[in-house]
């Protein structure tokens, strides 16, 4: 041996033995055979075969890479080395400097192991990484992050179900985690996307494929509570991945399996069931929207509504319902109006698309706004109405001419007629439910904004086509009044001039004159909804002679001085509706039972001693209007007056408490009821009601006598004048439209001062025509002037109390100067000096010119000076 050979024989020995001598080795004899393990158990040679490239030299590498080896078993069925998990969790949190490195070697070994198919190892790393990540969370974090996000990625791209679900599980539980310090770099799109694929999952295990796509769910979960409160994320409210997390969520809540357990357990049945798809996507979409900030809510219902379109869901209308039932109770309440907007917007939207669609459409609306709490219609509150009413004259125009507009997205779709009149009381139903969850003044609003909508052919221009036709006004009407009745039912007021005002009460009333009954009725419901304040109404909802009308339970109140005041400015107006109504041929059992209804509430609503004497005089005019032969009513018509007149008798004179009227009444009622019981309701009211022929001879015991109730109402007190006075309607230009199928075919009203027949009318000039328009202005007019000098009256008193002293001493002073000049242009005009003894002077163009000479250089006379 050479001294070379020799020296490095030394270096090398001397080197081996400083290695173990900083590591302790023991030779250890294990079941397998023998082997070399260091103290901390790390196994070096094993059978005469190294372990590591540096073979027995392992002990050269990192330590943290020597913790990590030893975490994992010879056998991946014994599963986590805990005591040695616990020895590198320690090494972590006391050398976090090193838990990147950490995170790098595990993410190496599991792509190592996930290439070599070692399953068994795979789960190890992943359980120790979420260890690693429940017990750290130093600044270091995030490298940390990085490292376990790449293997959570690498495992869901796999193509093996356990290493999906394997992956999301470990995400979740990092959805989990708050991290301390933030993160600008990461980003979240690959698990977006890869859990709302896993959510669609198709495998062909049902067992599975179910398993997955409640991984997907949890998933797409864990990205909701990760990003949707850090600003430095990206935002998870984006169009981007809004439109893959809601159809995913949206999916599974759609596709409920009404599979049975195959367990007979029910404890088990129920286990599995509250572990459904369906179960968990619902706790996720309500936790998503939970999170909704005002701004965000459109990005979350957009998807919805995209999803329900493109599935054609809106038909079904029960799982459209369902979804926005979960978005309406999930989101903030001062937020539901923003909801309501979007499903407005998306039905006009959807205006030329079947009537299905629309439907449902407005069933969910409908849903939504009994779902909303009061006022959460929002500011624009007749917006919701116009786009409702638009519906609705959309609707009736579409089942009356059969097309849509000549549109070419619908194709050759035809119409169906019932279905359209489904739309249309769905769209009346909402109507009623929006207005129900406003206040009081708004829904007078509401109303008015109705009763403006109604089209009036000749004056309006709100119908939806140019050719549409007097059917097409009638229906829009009906419609429209229907509505008004759903909006004015369980309306509340205690001040019916606030409840009916002038602008609404007035056209009301002028509906009721028209010879359509349907549009007749609806106008006395309408009536009777905003007229009864203590839900009077069901107890008179049959016209009967009622004995004692104590076993109705009226509720009466004392007149307040608003329905005084009411009863004095419209009363009259109403009488007169009355009894015009009751003069209709077309009049049928409903309307006369509402006219009594009618009559009825405002005995007990809004009645004093001036309005019981009215009233009384209005049915003893109804009864002479049944006796009249100048109106042609037929003979049924006339058998319901008298039966009309005599039930409401019979009720007033019982409310009014004066025991000879009463007396009155119940001995005409009698003698009716013996020989011509075709006056009384009892048989007139009925199915098939026994008529006579004609009612030539009605007289004698069998009418209500004026002068026998004036006389024993007198004696109680009540204005026997006024009650001596048949009541007689006031006819006006509104009653002659009465006769016409249409109101506001008029265009002016033309007075003339003298009789047609003086003999001096061709002489005199026509008299002059005075329009609509003509009053308009000359009203605006008047008004305009008294606003403009009001207006001067103002400038001038401000300018004194704010102008400065100087600028108003100028003021005067130039006043004062113009005053005095044009007292000097006058004095000047009409007081001429006499002529000058001076004579007169030429001018320098050779003429002569009359100087003036001042008064105190004049000579006068001397008999003229004393």
């Amino acid at each position: 041996m050479s001294v070379l050979d020799a020296f490095i024989f030394c270096t090398v020995t001397s080197a081996f033995f400083h290695i173990f001598s900083l590591r302790d080795v023991f030779y250890v004899k294990e079941n397998s055979g023998c082997a070399w393990r260091d103290s901390e158990g790390a196994l070096l040679q094993k059978n005469g075969k190294t372990q590591g490239v540096c073979g027995c030299c392992g002990a050269l590498r990192p330590r943290y890479k020597r913790l990590v080896d030893n975490i994992f078993p010879e056998d991946p069925e014994d599963g986590l080395v805990k005591s040695n998990m616990e020895k590198l969790t320690f090494y972590a949190l006391s050398a976090p400097e090193k838990l990147d490195r950490i995170g790098a070697y595990l993410s190496e070994r599991l792509s190592r192991d996930v290439a070599r198919h070692r399953y068994g190892y795979v789960c190890i790393a992943m359980e120790a990484l979420d260890q690693l990540l429940m017990a750290c969370h130093c600044q270091s974090i995030n490298l940390f992050v990085e490292s376990f996000l790449k293997m959570v990625r690498k495992l869901l791209e796999s193509d093996k179900p356990s290493l999906q679900i394997l992956g999301t599980n470990s995400f979740v539980k990092f959805a989990n985690i708050e991290e301390d310090t933030p993160s600008y770099h990461r980003s979240y799109d690959f698990f977006v996307s890869r859990f709302s694929e896993m959510c669609h999952s198709s495998y062909e295990d049902p067992d599975i494929r179910t398993n997955i796509r409640m991984a997907g769910i949890r998933g797409l979960q864990g990205v909701v509570r990760k990003t949707v409160n850090d600003e430095l994320q990206a935002n998870i409210w984006d169009p981007q991945h809004m439109d893959k997390i809601v159809p995913s969520l949206l999916f599974n809540l759609q596709s409920e399996e009404g599979t049975e357990s195959r367990s007979p357990s029910p404890l088990q049945a129920s286990e599995k069931e509250k572990e459904s798809p369906v179960e968990l996507t619902e706790r996720c979409f309500r936790e998503l929207l939970g999170r909704a900030a005002f701004g965000n809510i459109k990005s979350a219902v957009t998807p919805v509504l995209m999803h329900l379109d493109n599935h054609s869901l809106w038909e079904g209308k029960s799982f459209a319902v369902r979804c926005f039932k979960i978005i309406m109770y999930s989101i903030q309440s001062q937020h539901s109006h923003l909801v309501i907007q979007q499903l407005l917007g998306h039905l006009d939207a959807n205006s030329k698309n079947s009537a299905t669609v629309r439907a449902g459409i407005v069933e969910v609306l409908l849903e939504a706004a009994a779902i909303a709490a009061s006022g959460s219609v929002g500011p624009t509150v007749l917006e919701v109405f116009n786009t409702l009413l638009k519906q609705l004259r959309l609707s009736v125009d579409y089942e009356l001419t059969g097309s849509y507009d000549g549109s070419t997205n619908i194709g050759t779709k035809i119409i169906k007629a019932h279905e359209e009149r489904q739309l249309q009381e769905a769209v009346i139903r909402t109507i009623g439910s929006f207005a129900n969850t406003l206040p009081t003044y708004q829904r007078s609003e509401v109303m008015l904004f109705i009763m403006g909508k109604i089209p009036v052919p000749g004056v309006s221009l709100t119908l939806p086509s140019s050719d549409s036709g007097p059917e097409v006004t009638r229906m829009i009407q009906i419609m429209l009044l229907k509505s008004l009745v759903q909006v004015t039912a369980g309306f509340q007021t205690t001040n019916m001039l606030t409840a009916l005002p002038s602008s609404f009460l007035e056209p009301l009333l002028s509906f009721s004159l028209t010879e359509d009954p349907e549009i007749r009725l609806l106008v006395l419901e309408i009536l009777l909804s905003l007229i009864d304040r203590h839900e009077n109404r069901p107890k008179f909802s049959k016209i009967s002679i009622v004995s004692d009308i104590s076993v109705l339970k009226l509720k009466v109140d004392k007149c307040s001085r608003q329905d005084n005041l009411f009863m004095k400015k419209h009363g009259q107006q109403l009488y007169r509706h009355i009894y015009l109504n009751c003069k209709e041929e077309s009049s049928a059992k409903e309307h006369y039972e509402t006219l009594f209804a009618l009559l009825g509430l405002l005995s007990v609503e809004l009645a004093n001693e001036e309005v019981v004497v009215d009233l009384i005089r209005l049915a003893l005019a109804l009864q002479d209007l049944a006796l009249s032969t100048d109106e042609a009513l037929p003979t049924y018509n006339r058998c319901a007056v008298h039966a009309l007149a005599a039930a409401y008798l019979n009720l007033i004179c019982q409310l009014t408490t004066v025991p000879a009227f009463c007396q009155h009444i119940h001995e005409v009622i009698e003698v009716r009821r013996k020989e011509k019981p075709h006056l009384l309701p009892e048989d007139v009211f009925v199915q098939k009601p026994k008529l006579p022929s004609s009612l030539d001879k009605v007289d004698g015991d069998v009418l209500f006598l004026q002068s026998k109730i004036t006389e024993v109402l007198g004696g109680s007190g009540y204005n026997t004048e006024r009650l001596a006075t048949p009541y007689v309607p006031q006819y006006t230009d509104e009653d002659r439209l009465s006769k016409r199928k249409s109101i506001g075919e008029t265009i002016s009203i033309q007075m003339d001062v003298e009789s047609r027949n003086s003999p001096e009318k061709k002489e005199r000039t026509p008299a002059e025509e005075i329009t609509f328009e003509t009053l308009k202005n000359a009203i605006v007019d008047s008004v305009g002037m008294e606003e403009q000098e009001r207006e001067r009256r103002r400038q001038v008193v401000e300018k004194f109390q704010k102008a400065p002293f100087e600028e108003i001493a100028a003021h005067c002073g130039a006043r004062a100067t113009m005053l005095q000049s044009k007292l000097n242009q006058i004095f000047e005009i009409t007081i001429r000096p006499p002529p000058s003894p001076s004579g007169t002077i030429s001018s320098g163009y050779g003429q002569t010119q009359s100087r003036s000479v001042p008064i105190y250089e004049m000579k006068f006379p001397d008999l003229c000076v004393y």
